[in-house]
């Protein structure tokens, strides 16, 4: 049996967007099989609803950070 995450395995804040995106899809893969108790969905429901809200301000930081870089990439001879 595969083992349900729990608001303790989200400790690390340091997550980048592609695992909390991974853990966000794991937490509805869960819900959508519905063989989980009540408890247990509200759980990782609101652990989901947390890890999507930490996505949003993710994206935001991303977009803001290209605002503020004018949309521009570098260019080659540039370094990152």
């Amino acid at each position: 049996m595969r083992k349900l995450l729990t608001s303790g395995d989200n400790m690390n804040e340091n997550l980048t967007f592609e695992d909390n995106m991974k853990k966000l899809g794991e937490i509805v893969s869960q819900l959508e099989k519905g063989d989980i108790p009540l408890e247990k969905a509200v759980e990782l429901y609101g652990e989901g609803v947390g890890l999507s809200a930490k996505c949003r301000r993710q994206l935001e930081e991303a977009q803001l950070k290209i605002i503020e870089d004018g949309g521009t990439a570098p260019k080659e001879n540039e370094e990152a």
